[in-house]
């Protein structure tokens, strides 16, 4: 015989003389007969008839009662809780796979040029926005700034020439002093690079709002979009990489379009200007070392730095997997402990953290190639242009100051030039890391309104209706089979069966989680896909078996269900849901935080919490899913017994999904599901009448019941036995 003696989402089995404690009489009663009497009257019948009719049958313990098997007669792979069947889910109802864009796969040459021509093609509307006069002023007026920025940075070497020029004398003959000699020229010196270095933190100032907001819209879309995704990809993502990803892609975003503004076309600005400097001052030939020099420069950093990109994305695909582990096992914290498996998950972390190691240094080495290279190219157009220059000195064609100005020059000229080399090596990074956040966006929506949804109207009071239902979250599994169905409105149902009969499934897809795949859903006969999402779940009130939390308050959790609610509404439901007494005995009251996942309050006060926030919501159409499993029988009868009269006072729609008959036994309706179809229904005596599956769920609870409290008798009279034994040796 099989007892459900656990209590939270997952439920233990375990044979019945396991437990210490009898499950207790049923809760939130709405009749006058109470259900022990009525059971043990139907069952000591039951058990008669069967004698009579059936003497070989086996007995009803061989009914699976707990939510995490099947009935024996089910195969295993329907014995299957459907959370499990959910990681099949890609055939029926095809969603992106969130692993799949972290894996951050090597793809060739031309492949990634065209990614990243995608990528800036949409960030140049975030430079130059449609509409937004603002930002264009700004962007124009940094790009003023840098324009005067380069061209005082240009006629530097000219004043460091003429300043040169001008002390090559003989101040003992000639007589005069610096200051007559060079002054202004040492004043306009100073003054330009001064000017030039203002210029360039203005640019800098006025930009930073354009590649802050371009950040924040970037970042909002993209995670109104992950909000808008189906649950198939929220439930195959890989949180910590996901969040790692999407961090180093805002990141870039900054960078990105600095670069796009500020480094790409003031680089080609600055080496035109050289080059043109050089070719008027000093000849062809100079101009021919610069113009060699900047082809080389660039084929040699775009080759390497294109060869470099595999090694970063398997970095970020490490960082990625590493981030994933560590979020993984912080959130499963107690699981770890439990198990003892502190050195497994440490192991798994390093092993992601090889992987990045390993990946890291090949970058490290490649970097350091790439910088060798490049100072290689430039030294040595330096050195060429250096002898040109000294030979004109020993001719007599050049002064020492036009030595002094190429010299200048051409290191003005390595300013662009490592610009060109940093930015594109940087530029290539960011856009990887961009890459994915990019990606996220084309994730298709799969839930999607049509063209002119129209508001839920409950003009019948809140009628769900679900005819010829057919879905599968994998096509070899059905879930549900041409289920039909009506909840009227205004009534209290309740839906059981055994695990894997789509008991979940059906408030799944009335939320529009998922989209059917044959068949209607219906609220007063308005089809739930011609409506408006937002109409649609602000109608539905939802207590889930896994409830929930946030981080936060514990009125920061209950006022969720109605962010706008007020301090007194708030504590009201807070009283309905017979929570309130306990958050005041609390140090912190309602400022009191949950912890992750609500991990530091218990699983029946985590149920007690989502109860007070569906209270607080106080929808139309009320889902009761296991929402009071992890309750003590006395609360979850006082708890019961409230929700009921509230139900009555407003005439709710309200569907209970349960497991423990004995909490819904009082529905105006049950529906029993098994193999996804509607196996029976009716009221609690007609069910029973019926002999049919439900009969013998309810006869497997009632044996259980009768074994654990006829052992708790047998218990009760061993200790008193003792107790006078000991009292006569005395």
């Amino acid at each position: 015989m099989l007892l459900r003696t656990g209590v939270g989402p997952a439920r233990l089995l375990c044979p019945a003389v396991c437990s210490s404690r009898p499950v207790l009489h049923a809760v939130g009663l709405r009749s006058t007969f109470t259900p022990q009497s009525v059971s043990a009257r139907w069952f000591s019948h039951q058990q008669r008839r069967r004698k009579q009719i059936q003497p070989n049958a086996k007995p009803p313990a061989q009914t699976r009662i707990a939510d995490d098997g099947p009935v024996k007669s089910e195969s295993p792979e329907l014995a299957r809780p459907e959370s499990a069947i959910k990681s099949k889910a890609q055939d029926a109802v095809p969603a992106a796979d969130g692993n799949d864009m972290l894996s951050e796969k090597v793809v060739s040459n031309k492949e990634q040029r065209k990614v990243d021509r995608a990528i800036m093609k949409e960030m140049v509307q975030y430079l130059w926005p449609k509409g937004d006069f603002g930002t264009k002023l700004r962007v124009s007026t940094a790009l003023g700034l840098l324009v005067g920025a380069k061209v005082l940075n240009v006629e530097v070497p000219f004043y460091f020439k003429s300043i040169v020029d001008s002390m090559n004398i003989d101040f003992l003959a000639v007589g005069g002093t610096a200051w007559t000699v060079a002054g202004s020229m040492i004043i306009a010196y100073g003054v330009t690079r001064i000017s030039a270095t203002i210029f360039q933190e203005l640019r800098n100032a006025v930009f930073a709002s354009v590649a802050q907001s371009a950040i924040r819209k970037v970042a909002c879309n993209v995670f109104q979009h992950l909000l808008r995704l189906d649950m198939n990809f929220h439930l195959s993502r890989q949180t910590g990489g996901l969040t790692r990803a999407l961090d180093r892609g805002t990141k870039g975003i900054s960078f990105l379009l600095t670069s796009m503004l500020f480094h790409i076309f003031p680089t080609i600005l600055e080496i035109s200007l050289v080059c043109g400097i050089l070719t008027y001052q000093y000849g062809l030939s100079f101009a021919a070392i610069t113009a060699g020099t900047m082809a080389a420069y660039s084929a040699f950093t775009i080759t390497t730095t294109s060869w470099r990109t595999k090694f970063r994305k398997q970095a970020n695909s490490a960082d990625n997997q590493g981030a994933t582990v560590a979020v993984d096992t912080l959130i499963n914290y107690e699981a770890v402990k439990f198990f003892n498996n502190e050195k497994f998950e440490v192991n798994r972390y390093d092993q992601a953290l090889q992987k990045y190691e390993k990946a890291s240094i090949k970058v490290t080495t490649s970097l350091a190639f790439l910088n060798s290279g490049q100072n290689i190219i430039f030294s040595s157009a330096l050195g060429a242009m250096m002898y040109m220059a000294a030979q004109g000195v020993a001719a007599g064609e050049l002064t020492v100051g036009d030595l002094v100005m190429v010299n200048q020059l051409v290191f003005q000229l390595s300013v662009p030039l490592n610009f060109l080399g940093s930015v594109y090596r940087e530029l290539r990074q960011s856009l990887l890391d961009m890459e994915t956040l990019f990606n996220l966006q084309k994730v298709n929506v799969n839930i999607k309104e049509v063209a002119h949804p129209k508001t839920l109207a409950l003009t019948k009071g809140g009628e769900i209706k679900f005819q010829n239902v057919n879905f599968a979250y994998n096509a070899e599994r059905q879930i549900l089979k041409n289920l039909s169905l009506t909840i009227p409105a205004g009534k209290k149902v309740a839906i059981v069966g055994p695990s894997g009969c789509g008991k979940s499934t059906l408030l799944r897809l009335l939320f529009r989680f998922y989209d059917t795949q044959g068949g209607t859903i219906t609220i007063d006969g308005q089809d739930i896909r011609d409506l408006t999402l937002d109409s649609l779940r602000e109608s539905i009130g939802v207590v889930p078996q896994d409830t929930p939390l946030f981080n936060n308050t514990i009125e920061h959790n209950i006022r969720y269900g109605r962010i706008d609610a007020s301090d007194e509404e708030v504590r009201k439901a807070a009283q309905r849901a017979h929570i309130d007494g306990l958050i005041e005995k609390l140090p912190q009251g309602w400022n009191t935080m949950v912890g992750e996942r609500g991990m530091m309050i218990s699983g029946g006060e985590k149920q007690r919490l989502a109860i007070a926030r569906l209270l607080l919501k106080d929808p139309p159409l009320l889902f009761f899913d296991e929402a009071t499993s992890a309750l003590d029988t006395y609360t979850e009868q006082t708890l019961l017994q409230n929700i009921n009269s509230i139900l009555k006072e407003k005439q709710r729609t309200s569907v209970f999904v349960a497991h423990r008959l004995r909490t819904i036994f009082d529905s105006d309706i049950i529906f029993v599901l098994k193999d996804g179809q509607v196996e029976e229904q009716g009221t609690h005596h007609e069910l029973l009448e019926k002999n049919g599956l439900y009969a013998d769920l309810w006869a497997a609870q009632e044996v259980s019941l009768g074994q654990d409290m006829g052992l708790e008798r047998e218990l009760d009279a061993d200790r008193a036995d003792s107790v006078g034994e000991e009292s006569r040796r005395q």
